[in-house]
């Protein structure tokens, strides 16, 4: 992926919206994806406790962004 703003960073966003951690996937960021996965889902799985539930959301939003604005660091200058 290039940088950010680029068109791969809007895909992997896009992703993430349907599924958290997704785009972080898509991205090549594999233990981020998995962590991403699990505090949301797990967070909205426990809706009834509310609490873990606005985390959930707020894991899921934060993920949505972190997609977006991903910039790979460069080995070689």
């Amino acid at each position: 992926m290039a940088g950010q703003g680029s068109g791969g960073n809007v895909i992997a966003a896009l992703c993430n919206i349907f599924i958290a951690g997704l785009g972080q996937l898509v991205q090549g960021r594999i233990l981020a994806a998995i962590l991403f996965f699990i505090f949301t889902y797990g967070g909205y799985s426990l809706f009834f406790l509310v609490f873990p539930a606005i985390i959930g959301a707020i894991a899921h939003i934060w993920s949505i962004i972190d997609a977006a604005k991903f910039e790979r660091r460069r080995r070689y200058e």
